[in-house]
Formats: structure tokens, C-alpha cells, sequence
């Protein structure tokens, strides 16, 4: 058995949430914990679109990191990682700080890649990190105030639907007439199946979004659109929706990576390069077969990366990592409606927002 570890979490994500509500666990079998995040709180994606709507405030979303940790004796770092240099076992964090470790685990998410953008960048948004969503909510509020606004959502998968529908609902509270484009690429929803793009993209239309499938966005100018296809368009408020990548210390740290520069894990969620480094969630590529980056493999994950990291430090053996078979598919697209399908069945309208808000509202009353 092992003593005087140290273990650090390299993010405070979903697939993390178990094992910091385990630190004091870790702690009594005489090892020590370190989580380093970029804020105090941990923002729930999966309710984000529905805070930007207006359905739910910053306090229904955000777990308390640093005070549960620290109310567990363990250390908390506000910083974000940059860097990771294995072979000195030591992460670079963004104000030059080095952390040592003897075990690791990467939760650091993903971020959206930003198109090439010409002049100014106000009222430009990303749908990553999730609390901007709130000061996004606010600006386009006072906008609306103001005068009539277009709200540019650029992005044809989940989340940009997301996003959209509940930017509608925002804006039908007596504000300003106004207007949401969904810039959905070549197709909405291109990789789900016909039923739950119709039913999506029904209840986004009867909202007033109006989707234009005009290919991808190309450049932004001084709030003006340009897409591939040469078409333009014009905003007042752009919000980017458009696919999330891993951050790129993975490549550049010599790590075997997956085809998006995710982490490379087998079977144990583990680094085949380097058997002390482990990982969950959007910032992995799990070895095994790919991953949609979608929150409930972040779940499934939490209760196998938390054993296999006490077994780590333990000298015990690990427990492989299988992320079972179709998921509940649930989209919150807005003013209480959504869609939702689990192999055959689908459902769409108030019962799958319903079923949503519920499932989502139980998880965050498990660890906040």
C-alpha cells in the first residue's frame, strides 16, 4: 500500500464530481488533493442554454468547488492549466505557477473554435465557459430595451439548437421586437435521425428562430456574417455554438492524442504513455471507440475514475471503463419545450422538457 500521495485534478468538471466529493475519503487514507480550476464554481452545461433563457438563475448551475474542497481539507487553485510537462510530473497553470504531482487527472473540458474575426469583438459570445451565458443573457436584455435587435446563433448541432430556442423565449418578454437567426451549418441536427431534427427544428420555428442552412461560417466583420458559400449576413449579437475542441498542451506535451487532440485514454480512462495521468469527460478520446461529447459520459466516467484513482494510489487494481449502450437524448429548446429519444421512443413538447428539468435538477441536488 501506498502512502503521501499526491493527487491532483486538473479541472472541476462533470466527470470529476465524485471523486471531489470523495477528497475526504482520499485525505483518511493518508494522501493529499489538489484541484486546480479556472473559477470558484463549476457551471453545469447541461442547464446553461435554459439559464441564458431566463429559466433558471447562476445559483441553480454552479456547484461550489473551492468551498467543498476546502471543507474537505483539500486545496483549491484558481487558475486554469496551460501546460503539463510529464516527464517533471508538473502542470504549467496560467499565472506561471508549477504544480508537482505523483497521480493526475484531467477534467478541463473543451473550447469552441473561434472563426477568424475582423474588428470588434463586442457582444460576440461563446457558448464555453457557461457562466458568460449569464452576461450574455444581460447584454442582449438591455439591448432589447432598447431597440429591436438580431441575434446571430452560429452553430447546427445541440447546442446551437439549444441556445437559439431559448434565446426566443428570452426575447418574449416584452422587449423590443426581435429576431434569432440559426446559422446551422449545411443541416440542422445533420447527425441525428430524421425524426428528432423535424421535431427540433418545428418547435424552434414555431419560437420564430429562423434557420438558414447557408454552410459554415467563414468570418466575422464588424458584426457582419461571411459563410463559405459566399453568403453574408448582419447582427447585432453573435453567440458561437459551433463544435468544441480539447485544448492543444495535450499535442503539444508529446501525449498520444485522439483525432481532435483529446487526451488518449484505454479501457481504465488512463494514459497509455504515462500510467499516472488519467481523464474524463470532453477533454479525453477514449481509445476503446469514440465518444460523442456529450454530458452523460462525464457521468458514467465519475464512479470508475474515482475508483481507479484510489486504487492508484492504493497499489490496488483498476476497473475498466465501459460507457454502456444508447443514451436519453434530451434537448431544452425552449419556453418549456424540448425533444426527447431513448432508442425507439421519442417524445417531443412539454412532457421532454419536463423529464429534463428533473433529471438535471436531481443531479445538481447530489453534489451541491
Amino acid at each position: 500500500m501506498k502512502k503521501g500521495q499526491h493527487l491532483v485534478l486538473a479541472g472541476a468538471g462533470h466527470a470529476h464530481m465524485v471523486t471531489m466529493a470523495g477528497i475526504s475519503e482520499i485525505r483518511e487514507m493518508g494522501h493529499e488533493v489538489t484541484v486546480v480550476g479556472p473559477s470558484d464554481y463549476h457551471y453545469y452545461s447541461g442547464m446553461g442554454p435554459g439559464m441564458l433563457g431566463g429559466g433558471y438563475d447562476p445559483d441553480d448551475i454552479r456547484f461550489a468547488v473551492r468551498q467543498n474542497v476546502e471543507s474537505q481539507g483539500g486545496t483549491f487553485i484558481r487558475d486554469s492549466v496551460v501546460g503539463v510537462a510529464p516527464e517533471l510530473r508538473e502542470l504549467e497553470l496560467a499565472s506561471g505557477l508549477r504544480v508537482s504531482y505523483d497521480l493526475l487527472s484531467f477534467n478541463t473540458g473543451s473550447h469552441v473554435a473561434l472563426p477568424d474575426i475582423i474588428g470588434s469583438r463586442e457582444r460576440i459570445y461563446t457558448v464555453k465557459p457557461i457562466e458568460r451565458l449569464y452576461q450574455a443573457r444581460e447584454e442582449i436584455e438591455n439591448l432589447a430595451r432598447q431597440q429591436a435587435v438580431t441575434v446571430a446563433v452560429v452553430g447546427g448541432g445541440p447546442a446551437g439548437a439549444e441556445v437559439a430556442g431559448n434565446v426566443a423565449e428570452l426575447l418574449e418578454k416584452g422587449y423590443f421586437p426581435s429576431t434569432v437567426l440559426l446559422f446551422a451549418g449545411r443541416g440542422l441536427l445533420a447527425k441525428f435521425p430524421d425524426a428528432v431534427r423535424h421535431a427540433s427544428r418545428s418547435i424552434l420555428e414555431d419560437s420564430g428562430v429562423v434557420v438558414k442552412e447557408l454552410g459554415h461560417l467563414h468570418v466575422i466583420e464588424d458584426k457582419r456574417l461571411s459563410f463559405d458559400a459566399g453568403h453574408t449576413e448582419q447582427a447585432d449579437f453573435i453567440i458561437l455554438a459551433t463544435g468544441v475542441h480539447p485544448s492543444s498542451f495535450f499535442r503539444d506535451a508529446g501525449f498520444s492524442t485522439g483525432p481532435d487532440g483529446g487526451l488518449l485514454v484505454n479501457s481504465y480512462l488512463q494514459s497509455p504513455d504515462f500510467p499516472e495521468i488519467f481523464g474524463g469527460g470532453d477533454c479525453i478520446s477514449f481509445a476503446d471507440r469514440p465518444l460523442d461529447k456529450v454530458g452523460v459520459y462525464a457521468v458514467r466516467e465519475n464512479p470508475v475514475l474515482f475508483h481507479n484513482l484510489k486504487a492508484f494510489l492504493q497499489g490496488e487494481p483498476l476497473r475498466a471503463f465501459d460507457p454502456g449502450g444508447d443514451y436519453l437524448l434530451i434537448f431544452n429548446l425552449g419556453k418549456g419545450r424540448g425533444v426527447l429519444r431513448k432508442k425507439w421512443f421519442q417524445t417531443s413538447g412539454r412532457l421532454a422538457f419536463l423529464v429534463k428539468d428533473w433529471i438535471d435538477r436531481r443531479f445538481m441536488a447530489m453534489f451541491q
